[in-house]
């Protein structure tokens, strides 16, 4: 087995080990230094061992994060009680000579040793009370923390490890297990969880890169993405150059035909059960008479709601229910929709293109709409891959994708709602547990973990967690969020913007991470309304101003209303 052994030319010893934690994946050491012993900073131990020949042997360093500490010895309590004596001169008296007074004693839990082919071993080998301690170096961290290296084909450079100097130690991710066995950006209000999603598609549309990316924009905020073109960073000498796509809402066409009993039912207005019964089976009758054909309307639909409520009386005459002339007053409303046409659509093959991103602002666009949109798009995205790969339709069809591509949601808690029912919740498990074999990788960003479907967030194995501090959020990471580990969830409520968790599978243990800096401008900036109220006032001051200085016959002529006077 390959092993990859960090040179230090001068390790930094920083404690002795003391003796096994609480459990058998922990150790104590003891330390005077209390500025290198920071929760998350990562630090190792030597071990030699023999290899499986038993004809030489190696060393090997044991990888581990700092996860607690606490004050074990100090001075009197009774010193730092008088703001007028000094501690250090108290502790020069007393014979105390060490520079630190104070001893700590930290938790360690182990990571293991780094291997080129799987990644981090963990030998079950604790160290021995008195070996020595060493913070691991920023050259060691930059080659086993990352899967990928920066501008690595395949790699997303989204910032430096947080606890040492910025720019030190690149974090990398893994775009083939990010994109493939999905994501989740969890973050508060205001933690910076849309600016660390721009930086992750700008690092999709590098050369590097060049993905096939969609987004689902409810607020609007992703139409900056729009400066990659022409940006010389995404540039290259073979032509390439990435296209974006902003689809505002009088752009998004979803074809009728393409939607579903339930889809057209979350469109309705409130239905009566035998309403429901009678769409439920004009839908059959369509199915039967349309078999084949690509496009029906909504006329179609209310012919068929027609033929389902048609009975015959004992005499044999037809007659129609009462159901059918209110299911179609309700299918009227849909056909006035701009959004759903009988034969304008939004093809697969219109949204993903290798090297393209495609922005669908629905800002405008109700809820109900906005949750029939996304479901009919992820629906579509998921039945071209699975058709293509089974080489089901031919490269003319308008859902024939031969590559992989990946779709974000922004607001996923509102696609899919825990404890609610939702029409976008079912497709979004399905692709999740099915996805990574065809090619179908999803984002989702949220600022209530605690309101995104348990299932769902657990099917996301790569994890961008920021600043959250509403109890019930943090709860539920505890549960939808194992890998980044009980001790790095309690830093949440102190980080500040821009600092995140990074977990799972894109990179080979949990970092804390200080994101870099867009390419492109940030679109989601909150708007600073004190600003914004005095700029109104200096305007309105200057138009005040204008009117007391116009001629006076302009401020004296009589006010009329309809051409009579009113003076």
């Amino acid at each position: 087995m390959t092993s990859i052994a960090v040179s230090l030319s001068s390790p930094q010893t920083i404690g002795t080990v003391k003796g096994p934690g609480e459990d058998g994946n922990q150790y104590l050491f003891i330390t005077a230094d209390n500025r290198q012993v920071k929760i998350g900073e990562f630090v190792y131990y030597e071990v030699t061992l023999m290899d499986a020949d038993r004809l030489q042997t190696r060393t090997l360093q044991i990888l581990g994060k700092i996860s607690a500490r606490c004050l074990i010895d100090h001075l009197p309590d009774r010193i730092f009680a008088d703001t007028e004596i000094s501690p250090e001169a108290i502790a020069a008296l007393v014979g105390f000579v060490h520079p630190n007074p104070e001893l700590y004693e930290v938790t360690v839990d182990v990571i293991g040793y780094f291997d080129a082919r799987i990644g981090f071993v963990n030998p079950r080998i604790t160290p021995d009370p008195g070996a020595k301690v060493y913070l691991a170096s920023d050259d060691s961290l930059k080659r086993v923390l990352s899967k990928k290296q920066p501008a690595d084909v395949g790699s997303a450079h989204v910032g430096s490890l947080l606890l040492r100097d910025l720019g030190a130690v690149p974090v990398a991710l893994d775009v083939k297990e990010l994109v493939s066995t999905h994501m989740a950006i969890l973050a508060g209000t205001g933690s910076g969880k849309s600016y660390t999603a721009g930086v992750l598609v700008e690092e999709l549309l590098l050369p590097y890169n060049r993905a096939a990316v969609l987004i689902f924009d409810p607020h609007g905020e992703y139409g900056t993405l729009a400066e990659m073109r022409g940006h010389p960073a995404f540039q290259t000498a073979d032509g390439y150059a990435p296209k974006v796509q902003i689809l505002k809402p009088e752009d998004i066409h979803i074809r009728i035909s393409s939607l579903d009993y339930y889809d057209v039912l979350t469109l309705l207005p409130e239905m009566s059960d035998r309403q429901q019964s009678i769409l439920n089976k004009a839908f059959g009758i369509l199915k039967r008479h349309k078999l084949g054909t690509y496009r029906w309307g909504v006329a179609d639909l209310i012919a068929a709601v027609y033929e389902a409520d048609r009975t015959q009386d004992e005499e044999g005459n037809e007659k129609i229910g009462s159901s059918a002339p209110a299911i179609e007053w309700k299918l009227e409303k849909l056909a006035r929709s701009p959004y759903f046409h009988t034969m304008n659509h939004l093809a697969p093959k219109d949204l993903f293109e290798p090297g393209q991103v495609t922005v669908l602002q629905m800002n405008e666009i109700s809820q109900e709409e906005q949750q029939v949109i996304c479901a009919t798009v992820l629906r579509q995205a998921n039945q071209a891959r699975m058709n293509t790969q089974k080489e089901l339709i031919a490269p003319d069809d308008e859902n024939y994708l031969p590559y992989p591509v990946f779709i974000l949601i922004e607001e996923a808690h509102r696609f899919a709602p825990a404890h609610e029912p939702s029409r976008c919740k079912m497709i979004l498990r399905t692709i999740l547990s099915e996805g990574r074999k065809f090619g179908l990788g999803v984002g989702l960003i949220t600022q209530r973990p605690g309101k995104l479907d348990s299932d769902v967030l657990s099917q996301c194995m790569s994890q961008f967690i920021m600043r959250i501090v509403n109890p019930v959020d943090q709860d539920s990471l505890k549960y939808g969020v194992e890998a980044a580990g009980r001790d790095l969830l309690k830093e949440l409520p102190a980080l500040t913007k821009g600092q995140v968790i990074i977990a799972g599978a894109c990179v080979n243990t949990p970092v804390l991470c200080q994101v870099r800096k867009r390419l492109t401008e940030h679109g989601g900036e909150t708007l600073n309304a004190p600003e914004l109220w005095q700029n109104y006032f200096r305007a309105h001051q200057v138009e005040a101003r204008r009117i007391e200085q116009a001629p006076v016959v302009s401020r004296t002529r009589p006010a009329t209303f309809r051409g009579i006077s009113i003076e």
